[in-house]
């Protein structure tokens, strides 16, 4: 018989100090994948900002060293070195080892203050092998050294100082992050240029010491500046961005928006300097004082008659390009991801103070306000046209998700939880994927040749797409505001195309459709990317299959060179069906790659570059990055 197990006093631990946190490190950071790493970062990052918001600091440079350790220098006024009145240690030490210490917390130290979570300093010292603090302040120049969260030595001076400020620097720990250790260029890259917009007239500077590229992001426009950089692959209508800026109750509230001849609506919203992905009070209050001033205007000048409805939110919302931020002394977080705005006192403040600023604008800009309204009135028409093919449609059957589309060769698993659809690319691999499939939870969706772009599309015409309408039916959730995704009938999409210049044209189309009017399933981790091989390799009767040709040239020398047979498959269509399954198929053998998001700004603003009508920015791009581009089939 089995011992029983005991459960008594002493099998509750109590970890002191930091051991929690490297115990636990995804309950701090979120996870220790290569998000939770760049968290590191954003901790460090964030406290230097809180030293320019309180008006005590004017630069911060950010380091990445060729050992893949991280400093981070501000000039603020260095962090405090006396000694804690609670802990008997330097102020400093205290931050750096015991959770939620710092001035942040109901101190004095912050009117306002960034850091979603509020974990800071001590969490990235609990996570990293070492790190390193020196600090100016009161003309000395303070050092201490940690490893894993422990001080190596006392604080002590080490020198003079005519300046003041603090510099941090860390590695990483390995035993954490067992994925990767190493920091992405691009993604430290545009969080610090959003924090640059966000912070009119602060100064950061970014260092890759790894190939010695430095970058250099100042804006004294704030987000003003913001939003022509965001529609800087559009067409604006009107040159200036609306700008307006203001303080109540000791909120600050800061927004900019400007109108493009684009359909789609780009809104940001920020909180402290967070990304509120989910919006919030600050949002809404922002889009009921939009709403509202353009209908008053266009009724008072007369654009809008008597027997016209109201212009609703979304009409008046096409083409807007925004950016709308406040500074809160307490914020209060809510939502899945803790990135919903909850004061509710914060919409009263935004919608009375953008309201009174946007109405004095249009009125003094009577032709700008001219353009907007009339874009909005043929927003309005469109939205009127698409209702009415969504109903003539539903009454068709064609969204009705009871009537699937014909060529959609379904599964016989109604568990969406396992059932996965391809999208395939023509009818000759869609043939192939449907002999090969599983047929208990894989379905197939054959395309026969490209979905229009919907970059370029109001929803009116991209529901009269046969293409379309066949994916709209197929996924089951609906699309645009009639979105639900508790309707999803797969939570596995994965996009099959040829591994050619058509097939990625193809794949963009489609993750352009999804990041437009389905964006929930990005967000849900339902989107994938099929990837099939790119060669067979045969040797007698062995086969293998390369990925790539780095793969390719490993393969071949693991088989020896002589005898070899090489096929370059340069589309799915020429696979059979067995071959299909084995390769791109087969959950236990294929390769997917899940869609995700990490920054939305910078996805929305790749898709706009390369799926917009402005051409200029895209021949900027293919200049840039056609270099690493190998194997290009025209």
């Amino acid at each position: 018989m089995a011992q029983e197990q005991v459960y008594d006093e002493s099998q509750i631990q109590v970890l002191e100090g930091l051991e929690a946190v490297r115990k636990r490190p995804g309950m701090y950071i979120g996870s220790t994948s290569a998000r939770g790493l760049h968290h590191l970062v954003w901790e460090i990052v964030d406290n230097a900002v809180d030293e320019a918001l309180a008006g005590r600091c004017t630069k911060i440079i950010v380091q990445l060293h060729p050992d893949n350790s991280v400093t981070v220098i501000d000039d603020g006024a260095g962090f405090p070195v006396g000694i804690h009145p609670k802990t008997g240690r330097p102020a400093v030490e205290t931050a750096l080892t015991v959770l939620h210490a710092g001035g942040k917390f109901g101190g004095s130290g912050y009117k306002v203050s960034g850091g979603l979570h509020g974990v800071g300093a001590s969490v990235v010292n609990a996570l990293s092998s070492w790190l390193k603090v020196e600090v100016k302040r009161d003309g000395h120049v303070y050092v201490q050294e940690y490893e894993r969260g422990a001080p190596k030595y006392d604080l002590k001076v080490i020198g003079t100082a005519d300046s003041t400020g603090t510099s941090v620097t860390f590695l990483p720990d390995s035993e954490i992050f067992t994925e990767t250790t190493e920091f992405d260029f691009s993604t430290l890259q545009n969080r610090l240029r959003e924090l640059a917009f966000l912070n009119a007239g602060l100064e950061i500077v970014f260092e890759d010491e790894r190939d010695n590229r430095t970058v250099r992001y100042c804006y004294s426009g704030g987000v003003s500046e913001f939003v022509e950089y965001l529609n800087k692959s559009s067409e604006p209508i009107h040159k200036t961005p609306v700008y307006v800026t203001g303080k109540r109750d000791d909120v600050t509230v800061e927004i900019a928006l400007q109108y493009n001849d684009g359909y789609n609506t780009t809104l940001f919203s920020f909180a402290n300097n967070i990304n509120t992905h989910e919006g919030g009070t600050h949002e809404f209050g922002f889009k009921s004082a939009l709403t509202r001033v353009v209908n008053d205007y266009a009724r008072k000048a007369n654009i809008l008659k008597e027997k016209d409805s109201n212009l609703s939110g979304d009409d008046v919302r096409e083409g807007l390009t925004a950016v709308v931020s406040v500074k809160v002394p307490e914020p209060q977080f809510e939502g899945q991801t803790k990135t919903k705005l909850g004061n509710s006192e914060v919409r009263g403040i935004v919608e009375g103070l953008f309201g009174e600023k946007l109405q004095i604008f249009l009125d003094e800009n009577p032709s700008v306000a001219k353009k907007i309204i009339e874009k909005s009135v043929m927003a309005a028409r469109a939205r009127e046209a698409a209702r009415a093919a969504r109903e003539t449609t539903r009454r068709k059957g064609a969204l009705d998700s009871t009537t699937l589309p014909g060529k959609l060769a379904d599964c016989s698993t109604r568990d969406a939880s396992i059932s996965e659809l391809f999208i395939v690319e023509g009818d000759s691999a869609g043939g192939s994927a449907k002999q090969g499939r599983d047929r208990n939870f894989q379905a197939i969706l054959p395309l026969r040749g490209k979905i229009i772009n919907v970059e370029k599309a109001r929803l009116d015409k991209i529901l009269a797409n046969a293409e379309i309408r066949a994916i709209i039916t197929a996924i089951g959730t609906g699309v645009g505001a009639d979105f639900d995704l508790s309707k999803a009938r797969y939570h596995k999409i994965v996009i099959m195309t040829d591994a050619d210049v058509d097939g990625s044209h193809i794949r963009i189309l489609l993750l352009t459709l999804f990041y437009r009017f389905m964006k929930e399933l990005i967000e849900a981790g339902y989107i994938y990317l099929a990837q099939p091989p790119l060669f067979k390799v045969q040797k007698g009767k062995t086969i293998r299959y390369a990925y790539n040709e780095k793969e390719l040239d490993r393969i071949m020398a693991e088989m020896g060179r002589t005898g070899i047979g090489i096929q370059r498959y340069k589309g799915l269509g020429e696979m059979n069906h067995t071959q299909l399954w084995d390769t791109t198929m087969d959950p236990a053998t294929r390769t997917l790659l899940q869609v995700t998001m990490d920054d939305v700004i910078e996805a929305d603003m790749v898709l706009n570059m390369l799926m917009g009508d402005k051409v200029e920015p895209r021949r900027e791009f293919i200049e840039e990055h056609g270099r690493f581009v190998k194997n290009l089939d025209v």
